[in-house]
C-alpha cells in the first residue's frame, strides 16, 4: 500500500513523499494516523543537520534524508497473527515511529487510548514521558522545590508533572515571555527570565532564600546548565533532559558541583529499562500508561497544550518556521485526515 510520509530530504527542507506501507506480519499492527506531534528540539536538530545521538561525533557530517516523528495516535486498521492486546478499530498511541499516515509497527509500539482521551491529546503522550522519566530519576519528594530550565514542549510538560508529583514551589525559567506566561497557566508557581541581572537571587528568594532541590534542565545549553547549578541547594539534583549537542563550554565542577554535593543525572529518554520497571526507572510502556491515566484523572492538561494543527501538506512551511522562529508554538500537531 502506498502512503504519505514527511521526510527531511536536505537541511531546512521537509517534503511530503509517497512511500510504502507493508502489511502486518506476526505480532505487528497497521495503524492509520489521526495526529502526530512535533518534538521541537529533536526535530529541529534533525532538520538543520545538527548532531543527533550520543554516539555521533560533533564533527560528523549530517546525512540526509532523515525521518522523524515518534509520538502519534491513530486507529488500528489491520493486525497480524498473534496480536493479543489490540483489535481492528482500536484507538492507539503509536510510539517510536514516524510522521507517516499509514504505518505497520510492532504490537509493543502501540497502546490503547482510554475513551475519555482524544487522539489529539494522546498524540503527545510519548513526548510527555521524557520529563516524567527525568523527574523519577531525581527521586523528588513531596514538598521539595523544583525548577525547570527551558520551556519548550518538554519543559511545559515538566512543569505540569512536577506539580502533580507534589513539588513546591515549581519554578519555570525561559527568556521568552510568552513561554513563561504559558508555564504559569500550566501550574508554575513562579517564572523567571534567565537573562535578568538578578536571576539567581530571584530564584533563591522564591525558595525561602535557599536554592532549589531539583532541577529539570531542558535547554541543552552550557549556559543553561551553569545557571541551573548556581540556583541549586547543597545536595541538589539536576536531571540533564535537554540534549547538549555541543560540548564547547566549561563548568567549574569543583565549585559548582563537587564541593556542594550536587548530583548530575543523565536523563535522556533512551536511558531507561526496556522490559521491567523498578523504583525511579520505568519503561516506555509503563510511563505512557501513567501519562494517559494522569490525563484521564485531570492531573495533566493536554488540551491547552495544542497550539496549532496543520495538514502534513504544509510540512515545508511548518518546519521552516521551526528552524527560524525563536518562539515557535509549543504544541504543534499534524492532522493526517487532511491528506
Amino acid at each position: 500500500m502506498k502512503t504519505k510520509q514527511i521526510v527531511f530530504t536536505k537541511p531546512y527542507t521537509a517534503e511530503l513523499l509517497e512511500v510504502e506501507c507493508l502489511s502486518p506480519k506476526e505480532h505487528e499492527v497497521t495503524v492509520q494516523l489521526e495526529y502526530s506531534a512535533i518534538s521541537l528540539g529533536t526535530e529541529k536538530a534533525n532538520l538543520i543537520g545538527e548532531r543527533n545521538g550520543t554516539g555521533v561525533s560533533e564533527t560528523d557530517k549530517a546525512i540526509f534524508p532523515r525521518t522523524v516523528g515518534y509520538s502519534a495516535a491513530g486507529i488500528v486498521t489491520e493486525i497480524g497473527n498473534g496480536v493479543q492486546n489490540v483489535s481492528v478499530g482500536d484507538r492507539v498511541v503509536v510510539y517510536w515511529e514516524k510522521h507517516k499516515k499509514n504505518m505497520t509497527v510492532p504490537e509493543n509500539h502501540v497502546l490503547k487510548i482510554p475513551d475519555e482521551i482524544s487522539t489529539q491529546e494522546a498524540s503527545m503522550a510519548l513526548i510527555a514521558t521524557f520529563p516524567l522519566a527525568a523527574i523519577r530519576k531525581t527521586r523528588l519528594e513531596i514538598g521539595e522545590s523544583a525548577m525547570v530550565m527551558g520551556l519548550g514542549i518538554l519543559g511545559i510538560f515538566a512543569v505540569q508533572e512536577l506539580k502533580a508529583a507534589g513539588a513546591y514551589p515549581v519554578i519555570a525559567v525561559d527568556p521568552i515571555a510568552e513561554r513563561r506566561e504559558m508555564a504559569l497557566r500550566m501550574g508554575a508557581d513562579y517564572v523567571f527570565d534567565p537573562t535578568a541581572e538578578d536571576f539567581v537571587k530571584a530564584v533563591k528568594k522564591a525558595n525561602d532564600g535557599k536554592g532549589v532541590n531539583v532541577c529539570i534542565e531542558v535547554t541543552g545549553l552550557g549556559i543553561g546548565l551553569i545557571q541551573a547549578l548556581d540556583c541549586m541547594k547543597s545536595m541538589g539534583r539536576v536531571a540533564l533532559l535537554g540534549c547538549t549537542r555541543s560540548s564547547k563550554f566549561e563548568i567549574d565542577y569543583y565549585g559548582k558541583v563537587h564541593g556542594r554535593g550536587i548530583s548530575l543525572i543523565g536523563a535522556h529518554t533512551v536511558a531507561r529499562p526496556k522490559v521491567e520497571s523498578s523504583a525511579g526507572l520505568w519503561t516506555d510502556e509503563d510511563d505512557l500508561r501513567t501519562i494517559l491515566n494522569l490525563i484521564k484523572g485531570k492531573r495533566l492538561n493536554f488540551k491547552d497544550m495544542v497550539c496549532e494543527i496543520h495538514s502534513p501538506a504544509e510540512a515545508y512551511d511548518v518546519y521552516l518556521r521551526l528552524a527560524n522562529e525563536k518562539n515557535f508554538p509549543i504544541g504543534v500537531l499534524f492532522d493526517w485526515s487532511k491528506i
